[in-house]
């Protein structure tokens, strides 16, 4: 299974309270010229507000924080595409399988890339990245795993998202602060899109192409 990130700049992460409040920072998102978001469990609404974005946005909708396999089956109902976890469990990467869906799970250490590439995945989440030395621990880890491919996680901003993405082992980055949560629980679509907006004009300016479909 290819990586669903390989045309993927950006993949906000998004806590809402609400389903509501989930749809109008989707379509806010959607507005700036991202087309990719994972919604996290952190919240009770987090499967309502994955279902919700499924209807009623465009967006490639992705679930968050996921930990148990039955969380894997709620999701996928909902109609998540990607499944996205803090670690690494195989039992969350075969559920994903099962479904039909791609697996996005975090390592930290190189013996749990390894491990991920035993299981056939060539594409991994790094968390939390800026704990975890950033780009140079990407670059350190990508001599070995030629193959794999990053999605760092943690400390990612406007401030040094083009420098991640810059380098050839990092398919996207992610983070909640093009999505701030005080925005989403507020249903602040116009600060969402601002923040939004900013980051996708950050990495026009520095040359990088951004599959943009604006919502009309």
């Amino acid at each position: 299974m290819s990586s669903p990130f390989a045309d993927v700049a950006i993949v906000p992460v998004l806590t809402a309270p609400t389903a509501s409040a989930a749809v109008i920072a989707g379509r806010a998102l959607q507005r700036a010229g991202i087309t990719c978001v994972e919604v996290t469990l952190r919240t009770a609404a987090g499967v309502d507000a994955i279902a919700a974005l499924s209807e009623h946005t465009n967006l490639f909708v992705g679930a968050g924080t996921v930990l148990r396999p039955a969380e894997v089956d709620a999701v996928a109902e909902a109609g998540a595409r990607f499944v996205v976890s803090p670690g690494l469990d195989e039992r969350v990467v075969e559920a994903t399988r099962r479904h039909g869906l791609h697996p996005l799970p975090g390592v930290a250490t190189a013996s749990e890339v390894q491990r991920a590439v035993g299981l056939g995945l060539s594409t991994v989440k790094f968390f939390p990245a800026d704990r975890l030395g950033g780009l140079e621990t990407i670059k350190a880890l990508s001599a070995p795993f030629r193959e794999v491919q990053f999605v760092p996680s943690g400390g990612i901003s406007h401030h040094n998202l083009t420098a991640y993405l810059a380098h050839g082992a990092v398919a996207a980055v992610s983070g909640s602060w093009v999505a701030p949560s005080g925005a989403v629980a507020a249903e602040d679509g116009q600060a969402i899109e601002t923040a939004a907006t900013t980051a996708v004009e950050t990495l026009v300016a520095a040359g990088f192409r951004v599959p943009l479909h604006p919502e009309n």
